[in-house]
C-alpha cells in the first residue's frame, strides 16, 4: 500500500489518566479518500479521530506521545498552531451540533470565531458555496434567517457539514456522523461523503460495518486501545490479515 499519507501516526499513545487508551498506533492515511475506523465500544476509534485536531487537549489529564504528522507537520510539537489546525482539520459531531441561531448566523459562527471574512457579500458568497457543497443552497436560499433549529435532521447535520467547509479545511473528521439519523437520511450522507472525498481527506467514524463497507476506500480496525488492521476495505471485509478482524467483522464479538 504506497501512497503519500495525509495524516501519519507514528508510536501514538495517549493516556486519560492511568488509562491508556491509544496503544503504539502506527498508522497512514491517504488524501482525498475516505478511510473508515471500526471496532467495538470504547476501543479508541473517537480517541484517535480527535487526536488529529488536538481535541484531546481539551480532556483533564491526558498525556500523549509520539507523533502525528500532518503534511509533513507534527502537530504535536509544542509550536503547533492549534488555530490553524483545527481550521485545517474540521469536525462533524454525532448529533449535529447546530446553535440555537439563525441558518446565516450558524454558518456565519466559524467566520466570525477566525475572523476570515468580514464583509457581507464575501460572508454571503462563502455561505452560498458551502450550501452548495452539501446540496442545500436551493432548498435553503430564502430562509437564511429561520432558525436552524426548524430544519429536519439530516438537513442540520448537512448544515454543520457546511459550516465546516466554510473554514476551507483539508481534513474533515466525522464522528458516527449517521447515528442519529434515519436509514434514507443515512444514504443521502453517504452521498455527500462520496463527493466530498474528491476535494477532502475523509476520516469516519463508526460502528456501522455495513456503512463502513459501503462508502469507505480505507479500513482501520481497532480493539482495546489497538490498530489491530488497516488496509483497502474491501480486502478488509473479504479477506482480512487478522484473525481478530476476521472474527469481529463476522460478529463473533462486538
Amino acid at each position: 500500500m504506497e501512497f503519500a499519507p495525509k495524516i501519519e501516526t507514528v508510536g501514538l499513545n495517549l493516556h486519560y489518566g492511568d488509562f491508556h487508551a491509544l496503544q503504539d498506533v502506527n498508522i497512514k492515511i491517504p488524501a482525498q479518500n475516505i478511510t473508515a475506523m471500526i471496532g467495538p465500544s470504547g476501543c479508541g476509534k473517537s480517541t484517535l479521530l480527535r487526536c488529529f485536531n488536538r481535541m484531546n487537549d481539551l480532556i483533564e489529564h491526558t498525556r500523549v506521545e509520539g507523533g502525528i504528522i500532518i503534511d509533513e507537520h507534527d502537530i504535536l510539537k509544542p509550536e503547533a498552531d492549534l488555530i490553524s489546525i483545527r481550521r485545517k482539520v474540521g469536525m462533524v459531531f454525532q448529533r449535529p451540533n447546530v446553535f440555537d441561531l439563525s441558518i446565516y448566523n450558524n454558518l456565519r459562527f466559524g467566520l466570525r470565531i477566525h475572523r476570515m471574512l468580514n464583509k457581507r457579500d464575501e460572508v454571503m458568497e462563502a455561505i452560498e458555496h458551502g450550501l452548495e457543497h452539501v446540496g442545500l443552497w436551493q432548498e435553503l436560499k430564502d430562509k437564511l434567517k429561520k432558525s436552524a433549529l426548524t430544519l429536519t435532521l439530516e438537513q442540520q447535520q448537512r448544515l454543520c457539514i457546511a459550516r465546516v467547509l466554510i473554514l476551507k479545511p483539508e481534513i474533515i473528521l466525522l464522528d458516527e456522523p449517521c447515528s442519529a439519523l434515519d436509514p434514507v437520511s443515512t444514504l443521502k450522507i453517504e452521498d455527500l461523503l462520496r463527493v466530498l472525498k474528491h476535494e477532502y481527506t475523509l476520516v469516519i467514524v463508526t460502528h456501522n460495518m455495513q456503512q463502513a463497507a459501503r462508502v469507505s476506500d480505507y479500513t482501520g480496525f481497532m480493539y482495546l486501545g489497538k490498530l489491530i488492521e488497516f488496509g483497502n476495505t474491501k480486502q478488509v471485509f473479504t479477506n482480512p490479515m487478522e484473525k481478530l478482524t476476521e472474527n469481529y467483522i463476522s460478529g463473533r464479538f462486538g
